[in-house]
């Protein structure tokens, strides 16, 4: 019985010793500009939740002036709330393949192909006209590039000139989230659908 004690604590003793410890570090695939300008639009989107969850009054009941913001401010968080409006009409758009990302951040419309719809997007397919399409494309389009340029007036990085270059990197991160089976606009140009 001792042996078998004995046996034991050795191979726990020697099994205790055999251990390694194992660091792993995951370095990212995106650049560094890339990180900046993700970092500088997810601030942005972080002050806007966090203007729309704080209260008008004070503790005392009495109203409570915002803080002053540039119109620049006003402008892209506004934006930003355009675009989580459209979020879902977006999403069945990309679906519908009506819509695609294209290399430079912005959408592209494609025709309103109204055959052969899912039967949960049915009436959302007939109730959609092309000028309400076309007038939804162009709000979120325009709401990209106002968040675009405001990603460069608050990089102290990045100028003006600048921007195609966050263009291309917002069309890359559109891509890359894009869901299996939306259209996509590779670096290249062509046209294809998420796989």
């Amino acid at each position: 019985m001792k042996a078998k004690g004995s046996i034991t604590a050795i191979l726990v003793i020697l099994c205790g010793c055999a251990l390694a410890q194992v660091n792993v570090e995951v370095l990212s695939e995106r650049t560094t500009l890339e990180n900046q300008i993700l970092g500088t639009y997810n601030s942005l989107d972080r002050e806007m939740m966090l203007l729309a969850s704080v209260r008008g009054v004070d503790p005392t009941g009495q109203i409570r002036k915002p803080p002053n913001q540039s119109q620049e401010h006003r402008d892209a968080i506004s934006a930003i709330q355009l675009q989580t409006f459209h979020l879902d009409d977006l999403s069945a758009f990309k679906r519908l393949q009506w819509v695609g990302e294209n290399n430079a951040g912005f959408l592209k419309p494609f025709p309103m192909n109204k055959e052969n719809v899912p039967d949960e997007l049915d009436d959302f397919a007939k109730r959609y006209t092309e000028q309400e399409f076309n007038a939804v494309i162009t709000q979120i389009n325009a709401a990209r590039i106002v968040i675009m340029q405001r990603v460069i007036d608050l990089n102290e990085n990045l100028a003006q000139e600048d921007l195609p270059k966050v263009q291309q990197i917002f069309g890359a991160l559109n891509a890359e989230n894009a869901l299996v089976g939306e259209k996509i606009q590779t670096k290249d140009g062509t046209w294809m659908v998420k796989k």
